[in-house]
């Protein structure tokens, strides 16, 4: 447990329908009191899910399952060497700021990276995570997100070190004109379990950033 919430880490890949069906269960259990609030971590075998503002024409080659994911945004891929992080929070008890929530879940990814050497940002306009991979900009990180009676499902994936070749299959998040990357490509040696424990330091500054939003609306 971190600040309260239950840091679970998968210890092999986890097929996507089976993570969605855990992540609903969870949920309804966080509303209903009988369960703690979650982040979740793990990988996925090669897949693509499609987001809510998905359009047919990012699909460019199904190489793989396709998966409709009810969360925010356009087309991912997930696969091997990228953690996904499915953050569940109340946001019931944390502010009911929709955008705030997206913001510090952004800020988060940004420490965690940041902490290992790497300048990430968001970008107006955007959606993501970027960095910069010789001289251009590039997609480290995505964000997408359901939030269900004031709790939230699904979360941000960080490429690790996953084919980016798999990513060809589509037009990530709708966005053609810029790359993918990930630490290896940047080339930073640090691995899934180096990541994860940065993204363990930095979170209870994600939740105090949380909490400091909810003060100042109720204030």
């Amino acid at each position: 447990m971190i600040d309260g919430i239950e840091w679970q880490v998968a210890g092999a890949p986890v097929p996507y329908p089976d993570a969605v069906a855990d992540m609903e269960a969870r949920a309804a259990a966080i509303r209903a009191g009988d369960a703690a609030e979650r982040v979740w971590l793990l990988e996925h075998p090669p897949l693509y899910t499609a987001g809510t503002s998905a359009e047919a024409s990012d699909l460019i080659d199904p190489r793989f399952p396709v998966f409709e994911s009810g969360r925010g945004g356009r087309y991912t891929y997930h696969g091997p060497g990228q953690r996904v992080a499915y953050v569940q929070l109340d946001l019931g008890a944390r502010g009911r700021d929709v955008r705030a929530y997206v913001h510090a879940l952004e800020d988060w990814v940004i420490a965690a990276l940041g902490a290992l050497g790497v300048p990430a940002r968001r970008v107006d306009g955007r959606v993501g995570i970027w960095t910069d991979d010789h001289g251009a900009e590039a997609k480290i990180g995505a964000i997408g997100v359901r939030i269900r009676r004031w709790v939230t499902l699904h979360g941000v994936s960080i490429n690790v070190a996953p084919d980016l070749g798999h990513f060809g299959g589509i037009v990530p998040c709708g966005l053609a004109e810029f790359p993918v990357t990930s630490l290896a490509a940047l080339g930073n040696p640090a691995g899934m379990a180096t990541l994860d424990a940065a993204l363990a330091d930095a979170l209870p500054q994600f939740v105090a950033a949380l909490g400091q939003r909810r003060d100042s609306l109720e204030g």
